[in-house]
C-alpha cells in the first residue's frame, strides 16, 4: 500500500481562512462557521496525539484556556488522528480544549500542513479574526503569552 501524496497549499495573511467541518473530541462536529462574527480562533495543528512535543502544546493550551476564553479566542487542537484517539489522549492528560479528528487529511490540506509523503501534519497554527480571516501563521509552538499579545491586537 502507498502513502498517498498531498501537495502544500500556500496561505497568507489576509487570505480566507479555509472553512471546515469536522468531529471533535469531546463531542459533535466543530466548524469554523461556528464562531464567524462571534470569535476569533486558534488553530494549532499537531503531528500526533500523546506524543512529548504534542502533549506539552495542547496541555499549555488547556491550562491557559481560560486567558484565551478571555480575549474572545476559541483554541482549537487539530490532528490527523480518530475521535477515539483524541478521547484518549485527552482523557490521559485532561485537556479541555476541543481536538478536531482530520483523519482524512482535509483540513490539514487545505491549510498546507501534511508535506508530500508524510502521513501527520505539521506542527503550524492559524489565528484566525472574528471575520474569518488569517491574521497570523506560526509553524512551531509560540508561547501563549505571544498568542494573547497578538490576540490582543485585533481588538
Amino acid at each position: 500500500m502507498t502513502t498517498p501524496q498531498y501537495s502544500l497549499v500556500s496561505l497568507q495573511l489576509g487570505d480566507p481562512a479555509p472553512k471546515f467541518s469536522l468531529p471533535a473530541h469531546p463531542a459533535g462536529t466543530i466548524s469554523l462557521d461556528n464562531f464567524v462574527g462571534k470569535k476569533n480562533v486558534i488553530l494549532a495543528f499537531y503531528p500526533k496525539d500523546d506524543t512529548p512535543g504534542c502533549t506539552k502544546e495542547m496541555c499549555s493550551f488547556s491550562d491557559d484556556l481560560e486567558k484565551f476564553n478571555s480575549a474572545d479566542t476559541q483554541v482549537l487542537g487539530i490532528s490527523c488522528d480518530t475521535v477515539d484517539s483524541h478521547g484518549q489522549f485527552a482523557s490521559k492528560h485532561n485537556l479541555t480544549i476541543p481536538l478536531l479528528a482530520d483523519d482524512q487529511r482535509t483540513v490539514a490540506t487545505a491549510y498546507g500542513t501534511v508535506r508530500e509523503g508524510k502521513a501527520n501534519a505539521e506542527r503550524m497554527l492559524f489565528l484566525i479574526d472574528k471575520q474569518g480571516i488569517i491574521r497570523h501563521i506560526h509553524s512551531g509552538m509560540p508561547s501563549n503569552e505571544d498568542l494573547l499579545a497578538l490576540v490582543a491586537k485585533l481588538k
